[in-house]
């Protein structure tokens, strides 16, 4: 079962899913005074904006990281443009709503950030496993 942790300033809620992430640290070198990795609790949720917060979390490459307001009927956190980036020496992320056919049929719906492995070393293809690191890719 996966460890979710969620972490609430009063306006927004940033909820973590450990076994989505690929310790990319961009939250930690994006915005360092509220990701900790080091520290526990790892996330300082009073340390910035929720702004910055929110912010940050859209950035984060393999989803394991997300967000919604607190008060009812805010949809902030289901804005999101549809964009492709292709990360030097990492994964291609694929920021929207998709729907992923795998080559068994079976599909999937992956939301907000979605990092699909280019160096061929993931054991979870065709997402990101944070394997090239490891295998020093270069690309």
């Amino acid at each position: 079962m996966s460890k979710i942790k969620e972490y609430s300033n009063g306006e927004t809620t940033v909820v973590w899913e450990a076994e989505k992430c690929i310790h990319s640290a961009i939250c930690a070198k994006g915005l360092s005074e509220v990701f900790k990795p080091k520290e526990r609790p790892w996330i300082k949720i009073d340390a910035a904006s929720t702004d910055a917060i929110i912010n940050q979390v859209k950035q984060c490459p393999s989803g394991a990281l997300r967000y919604y307001m607190n008060a009812e009927g805010d949809k902030t956190a289901e804005v999101l443009e549809t964009k492709v980036e292709v990360l030097k020496n990492g994964p291609l992320l694929v920021y929207g709503t998709l729907k992923v056919t795998h080559k068994d049929g079976t599909q999937e719906t992956k939301n907000k950030t979605t990092a699909f492995c280019r160096c061929g070393a993931s054991a979870n293809k065709p997402f990101c496993d944070g394997a090239h690191v490891a295998n020093e890719f270069k690309g």
